[in-house]
């Protein structure tokens, strides 16, 4: 893949691209490997989650070189012609229930993923075998989605693809996503995490655990992390500020309240059989 990162680095810091017939050659064949899951925006390499800046540059790039162009895939769409809706066949071994569910080419989209719809998948994520990404969800640009995990109903995972050196939104393997949640600004969620219904997830929100009485927080060099098999659901803090305290009000905040145990897991397990 070097010589296709050089060509991606070269063609993304040239001013004008949009008559270089060699661009989109080029272009066209990073797609492909980023729809194939051969290049991902995100990789853990030695335990830690790098970020491939230039995998980012590749898909500006595609949005530089694409032209508005009528789409017809179920639905009818203009959008731009490098990023068009994929069409899925038996072979790709994906379940697609009909509905108006849609992903973008350049999503890599494991063996074995069901969509439910309507749900959205955008150019750069990479959703990885066994995942359930049910009604209404969103798999944000360039977001990295884990084995078997369930992204609920309306579940909103941002994906980060500018500024391109920062890290998009993980999610690690086995993670259940609750109906409502939102995970935003490159959040990693560690494995076997369960994040309650609703639980919203930002660069700027505190975690509260409070089993091992630590406060978890995003720093300039690092994203707001969840650890792993850590049960997280929405809580409130005091606010005594001002005039807060003489009107009790209080701020939202996501609270750990327990980590994953047997009668954790029997209380979501998923039937098999869905999938």
């Amino acid at each position: 893949m070097s010589s296709l990162k050089a060509s991606i680095e070269r063609l993304s810091a040239q001013g004008e691209v949009e008559h270089d017939p060699e661009a989109r050659k080029v272009f066209l064949e990073f797609r492909d490997q980023l729809t194939q899951g051969n290049i991902r925006a995100a990789e853990k390499i030695d335990g830690r989650w790098t970020v491939n800046a230039w995998v980012k540059r590749g898909i500006l790039l595609g949005f530089r070189l694409g032209v508005l162009q009528e789409m017809s895939a179920g639905l009818s769409f203009v959008d731009k012609d490098t990023f068009p809706a994929r069409q899925f066949t038996i072979a790709d071994r994906v379940r697609v229930v009909p509905g108006g569910s849609s992903a973008r080419v350049g999503a890599y989209i494991a063996p074995s993923v069901i969509c439910m719809p309507p749900m959205f998948i955008n150019v750069g994520a990479y959703v990885d075998e066994g995942t359930m990404v049910d009604s209404h969800a969103l798999v944000g640009s360039c977001a990295q989605i884990g084995k078997r995990v369930h992204l609920s109903a309306a579940a909103q995972v941002g994906g980060v693809l500018e500024p391109v050196n920062a890290a998009p939104v993980i999610i690690e393997d086995d993670v259940l996503v609750g109906g409502n949640c939102g995970i935003f600004e490159g959040t990693l969620v560690r494995a076997r995490a369960v994040l309650g219904a609703g639980t919203i997830l930002t660069r700027s929100t505190p975690l509260y655990d409070l089993v091992k009485g630590e406060v978890y927080r995003a720093t300039a060099d690092a994203p707001l992390e969840v650890p792993e098999n850590a049960v997280v659901v929405p809580g409130s803090r005091a606010v005594k500020k001002g005039k807060s305290a003489d009107w009790n009000l209080s701020l939202y905040t996501p609270v750990i309240v327990k980590y994953r145990d047997e009668k954790t897991d029997r209380g979501i397990e998923l039937e098999e059989w869905l999938r």
